[in-house]
């Protein structure tokens, strides 16, 4: 069984099934007993959802991560479309937020983003096809189940996409710590577009010259950036500071 068909530890297969994901099966560790347990249990049979006890070992091979005893087998994630991302917006009236990933690559990165980015009200998070992390078990743990409650669009290009955004009339705001203008200047009350860049090199400058406006977070430390889900979050909630005040 590949990676990307488990999810593991106990609150984040709750939040799976919560969440509505169709789940094949779950694996228990024989003798587990606990309040936390318990409520798994009795969503699992509430949702008909399969639950096998097996041993410590069983689960070990599955997985060498820390799965707490529970490891849940699920299908593949189904990727939104973001073109249907767009009608969606345009019908409802909601003002857009969206979330544009240039090659971010670690996994629990994008499970942190993925967590901010629901926890802010973010409409869509866009990756590429190729150079992202993948939705595994690792990437879902990390985002707590935020990657089961917020559309995920998969694309070939990403610079097509922000193109096909910004005819939907959204500004694109790169965040890069280069820019002279800080995220406090920038109007993101507008329909919004936040694009990140990779760990290492940042946003491709290919995809900066496309972009509105270039931000950036001030530090007052002698290290030059922030990890890349720690400015990811912080631009969407200055976006929601922007727009609740």
């Amino acid at each position: 069984m590949s990676d990307n068909q488990l999810i593991f530890g106990i609150r984040p297969v709750i939040e799976a099934i919560e969440s509505g994901k169709q789940l094949e099966r779950i694996y228990i560790k024989m003798g587990s007993d606990s309040p936390i347990m318990n409520k798994l249990l009795d969503i699992a049979r509430r949702m008909r959802v399969s639950v096998q006890f097996v041993p410590i070992e069983k689960l070990n091979r599955l997985t060498p991560n820390n799965h707490q005893g529970v490891i849940a087998q699920i299908p593949h994630i189904v990727y939104a479309e973001i073109t249907d991302v767009i009608n969606d917006l345009q019908e409802s009236g909601k003002n857009p937020l969206i979330m544009v990933l240039d090659n971010v690559t670690d996994v629990r990165n994008f499970g942190a983003i993925a967590r901010s980015a629901e926890c802010s009200g973010v409409d869509a998070i866009v990756v590429s096809l190729k150079n992202s992390a993948p939705v595994n078990a690792e990437s879902i743990k990390s985002s707590a189940g935020a990657l089961y409650k917020i559309p995920i669009c998969r694309v070939g290009s990403i610079r097509n996409v922000l193109r096909l955004l910004q005819q939907s009339d959204m500004q694109l705001v790169a965040a890069s710590e280069k820019s002279e203008q800080l995220i406090y200047d920038a109007d993101l009350t507008k329909p919004t577009v936040i694009v990140m860049g990779s760990e290492d090199k940042g946003i491709s400058k290919e995809t900066l010259k496309i972009c509105d406006c270039q931000v950036s977070i001030p530090l007052l430390g002698s290290i030059e950036s922030l990890n890349v889900s720690a400015a990811a979050a912080v631009l969407l909630f200055e976006t929601v500071r922007q727009r609740t005040k």
